[in-house]
């Protein structure tokens, strides 16, 4: 697992919170710089997936690897999940539901990270 990576992802994941965050608040729906951003955050999910599925079958470290591999594969889907429903979402509670996701996989980034570090 590549902590710059993790790190990486962490904070493009804060930084898609944030901007739906003030979208949400100025009562805004979903635009396409929000929709690039949750991309590029999933792009970078995806490299992290990837690259800890192999770290995982390589390593010689304790890691509890059904916890890890949960942890890669929900930071994964949630993100495309919460742009498909603020797609779907006509109001401006769309940027709302992006907003959680993001701030989600952020947690989950860190407890990916956790876990990796610490063994479980």
């Amino acid at each position: 697992m590549t902590p710059v990576l993790a790190w990486a992802t962490g904070v493009l994941a804060l930084v898609v919170t944030v901007l739906a965050g003030l979208a949400t608040a100025r009562g805004r729906r979903i635009d396409d710089p929000l929709l690039i951003g949750a991309a590029v955050l999933e792009l970078g999910l995806l490299v992290q997936a990837v690259i800890g599925f192999v770290a995982l079958a390589v390593t010689d470290r304790d890691v509890d690897g059904v916890v890890f591999s949960g942890y890669l594969l929900t930071s994964v889907l949630v993100i495309p999940l919460g742009a498909f429903w603020a797609v779907g979402e006509k109001s401006r509670w769309g940027t709302g539901v992006l907003l959680v996701a993001a701030a989600t996989t952020a947690i989950l980034v860190v407890r990916l990270e956790q876990v990796w570090r610490t063994g479980g």
